[in-house]
């Protein structure tokens, strides 16, 4: 397979690549702190891109790329240009056009790889990926102007690569800065953060995901509802549209909403779904939403209900099987139990279909329970 048709690690299929997206929605104090550091000449050689999956780290990182390397390697002493006051760089700058063909001489992007002998991406960035910096540093700088490694994601280094980039932080090259990428920093080396300045990326609010997602070209029905179960994030918005996660968070809520009479047949043909290859992704999206699902109810007991119904009626299921603090803390316990449940079953690779219906029975069992001794006397 040709490199340009292989799959990229840190792509969304049915998405464009965050190097294809030329603007940001949402993220303006992440960019100003960024901004304002490299116009007082203080831009520090680490940042930690931080935040929820899916809210712009990714398109953020590539905007501070193809920023400092469209920037001039000589800002021309006295009569140079006033300081930029944004990271926008024009879509026919050749710095653009070479980064979106990967094809920048003063980028160096660190994911995870192809996996030649099993033909799929690997699980992890290995120390062999994190090695080839030495080659990229070994190369003159283009123009003796900056260089620039993203990292995406950190999360994903195994413990050799990430030792290998700890290194890279403690005696960093010249004009040269490393831009990581992280859904969950408290998983990295406590080194790696300490060496990184921290740019911390929100959940968009509201406007912002609805523009963003106009902006994407899906024909959205229920921009609500879809901004209310991504949580603010435009990534999982759009792989929620591309796997119909509404109408699933619906059958999901129907099954949970007539526990603890829960429909056997309607839980037994979901649970059927789940099998296969193919079915991954729909697997994993499907315990995503009982997660949420079970968090709603969880927040719902404690006195905190959604301000938005993802389906009609949601808010009323929601208060009857979560109806006070002592039901807010058994769905929340429960939450945590079923995700290290199917966490370890996805790791015996226990059957997706068995996995889903115990889950169902245990929900049905505890709601239940949490009924019995709301009406108990």
């Amino acid at each position: 397979m040709a490199d340009d048709a292989l799959p990229e690690a840190d792509r969304i299929e049915g998405v464009a690549h965050p190097r294809e997206t030329l603007h940001l929605l949402g993220q303006a104090t992440a960019e100003a702190a960024f901004l304002d550091a490299y116009r007082r000449g203080k831009l520090h050689h680490a940042w930690l891109i931080t935040g929820p999956l899916g809210v712009g780290k990714a398109t953020l990182a590539w905007r501070i790329a193809r920023f400092l390397l469209s920037q001039p390697a000589d800002p021309g002493g006295m009569f140079a240009a006033d300081p930029p006051d944004s990271l926008d760089t024009p879509a026919d700058h050749p710095v653009t056009r070479r980064m979106m063909a990967l094809a920048e001489p003063g980028l160096f992007l660190l994911r995870r790889a192809w996996d030649d002998k099993k033909k799929v991406l690997k699980t992890v960035i290995t120390v062999d990926e994190a090695r080839k910096l030495k080659d990229f540093f070994a190369l003159s700088a283009p123009g003796g102007g900056q260089r620039v490694v993203i990292v995406d994601s950190a999360d994903e280094m195994n413990t050799n690569a990430a030792n290998a980039i700890l290194k890279l932080l403690e005696e960093p090259p010249a004009r040269c800065t490393l831009l990581l990428v992280s859904h969950a920093p408290s998983r990295l080396l406590p080194t790696i953060r300490s060496r990184c300045r921290t740019l911390r990326c929100a959940p968009l609010a509201p406007p912002d995901l609805a523009t963003a997602l106009a902006h994407s070209g899906e024909p959205i029905e229920t921009p609500e509802a879809l901004g209310e179960l991504a949580a603010g994030s435009v990534g999982e918005a759009l792989r929620l549209l591309h796997l119909d996660g509404l109408k699933l968070y619906s059958t999901l809520a129907r099954l949970v909403g007539g526990a603890p009479d829960m429909d056997r047949p309607a839980l037994l043909a979901l649970a059927g779904t789940m099998t296969g290859r193919a079915a991954a992704e729909r697997l994993d999206l499907t315990l995503r939403l009982l997660d949420t699902l079970l968090a709603r109810l969880a927040r719902t007991g404690a006195g905190l209900p959604p301000a938005i119904d993802i389906l009609r009626g949601e808010r009323d299921m929601l208060h009857r099987l979560a109806p006070n603090p002592d039901a807010a803390r058994t769905w929340a316990d429960l939450q945590q139990s079923l995700s290290a449940r199917s966490a370890h079953a996805r790791a015996v690779n226990l059957d997706p279909s068995a996995l889903i219906l115990d889950m169902g029975l245990t929900i049905n069992q505890t709601a239940a329970r949490i009924l019995r001794r709301t009406e108990a006397p």
